[in-house]
């Protein structure tokens, strides 16, 4: 009977039931639209930073990453490369050896990062072929080299120039050598156009006396949140010898912006949830006003004040019910479409998200927390305000209700 009476009630005065359920309806979508673009920006962000060069995930030497040099570096073992492939969420499996060395033209010298890689392979998770902005991509049997923008500014080179490479190599050894530049590759990171030089794998390793030898084996996963995981039990099934490596380790600055974006995130919904709750508590407070007359004469008549209580809780739980899925309903559609279409950033703005190596693109994310974890907390603020009209119910004069 309660169910019944309640909803007859609502939709008596169907105008008020539309303002209050349009107050939730707005704010579940204002919070999963906000919410959806934070978390779009941030993933992205994310996946980005660590597509650049680093991967999710690494297989080193033991100790190498606290002392990086090419004393640490291990004997390629085909045996680790398919233990490691078979690990589920493992996609392709690609060798470096880096090492630090000075670059030099006839004019300049600049410290850079060399990096022997696999050409055919090193796409498949960094999309370095797609970076190339002059000359072509290298192949394994190539002698040139591939050379940031931003050195090559610094340095004076062009693709055909003669590259000059001086550093130290395995063990000790001597590392020098001539190299024509192949192409220019660019970096939306601004410290990586400035510092990278790319090799054939082959080549890098007779640059540093470290024939068949690399520095880390990089991997391209299903998921990048699954990083800290598959970091966990590759450590596991490795020998004592190797040591795996997620993004959180390999890039905890990364790790602390991200966190730090989260937190703020956090505060910036808390400020608008409180505000919805104004937003909604205006309405509760409206519909009770206006119907004092009505509950002072069912008052007056007999009925209980804790049943009639009852009633307006279930008409309030009901109209936030409806107000909250249709909001939900209403926010598919629309994340759906950003997500698909994102939004890009021009002018001036835009050059300063790509300044600092970010896409000038706001991404949404369509991932379901998103989409109910804002519909149930709008929900339990709509419920918890509900308590307003019982309070207000349980202290009614009838005589004076129905006077005023």
């Amino acid at each position: 009977m309660i169910l019944k009476l309640a909803w007859r009630n609502i939709w008596r005065n169907r105008r008020r039931t539309f303002i209050t359920m349009a107050s939730i309806v707005f704010a579940v979508l204002l919070a999963i639209m906000l919410n959806s673009l934070k978390e779009g920006i941030l993933v992205r962000m994310q996946e980005n930073v660590v597509s650049f060069y680093m991967g999710a995930v690494q297989v080193h030497k033991k100790g190498y990453w606290e002392d990086k040099t090419l004393d640490n570096s291990f004997e390629y073992d085909p045996a680790l490369v398919t233990r490691v492939l078979d690990h589920p969420g493992v996609n392709h499996v690609i060798g470096r050896l880096e090492s630090f060395a000075l670059a030099a033209s006839d004019e300049h010298t600049k410290a850079c990062l060399v990096v022997g890689i696999e050409p055919e392979k090193e796409p498949s998770v960094t999309s370095l072929d797609k970076k190339v902005i002059a000359g072509r991509y290298i192949r394994t049997d190539d002698d040139g080299v591939l050379l940031a923008e931003g050195l090559a500014e610094y340095l004076k080179l062009d693709v055909g120039d003669t590259l000059v490479l001086i550093g130290q190599g395995y063990h000790g050894v001597s590392a020098a050598g001539k190299f024509p530049i192949t192409a220019l590759i660019r970096f939306a990171s601004p410290e990586l156009n400035r510092t990278m030089v790319y090799l054939p794998m082959l080549r890098a390793q007779d640059l540093f006396g470290a024939p068949g030898r690399m520095t880390a084996l990089v991997l391209d996963i299903d998921d990048i949140n699954d990083a800290e995981l598959i970091e966990k039990e590759l450590g596991q099934r490795l020998s004592s010898d190797h040591e795996a490596m997620g993004w959180k380790l390999l890039m905890p600055e990364l790790n602390q912006v991200l966190e730090g974006e989260r937190a703020e995130n956090v505060i910036f919904l808390l400020v608008l949830y409180m505000l919805i709750a104004f937003g909604i508590f205006g309405t509760v407070l409206m519909m009770t006003l206006e119907r004092q007359y009505e509950f002072g004469v069912l008052v007056a008549i007999g009925m209980k004040k804790l049943r009639l209580s009852t009633v307006v809780i279930v008409e309030n739980i009901m109209i936030s019910l409806l107000g909250a899925l249709t909001g939900t309903l209403l926010s598919v559609p629309l994340v759906g479409y950003f997500y698909k279409f994102p939004i890009k950033v021009t002018g001036e703005l835009k050059e300063t998200y790509e300044k600092f190596g970010f896409e000038p693109i706001f991404y949404f994310s369509i991932e379901p927390k998103i989409f109910y974890s804002q519909t149930l907390v709008v929900l339990c603020i709509a419920l918890v305000l509900s308590i307003y009209p019982f309070f207000k119910i349980g202290t009614l004069e009838p005589v004076t209700a129905m006077r005023d």
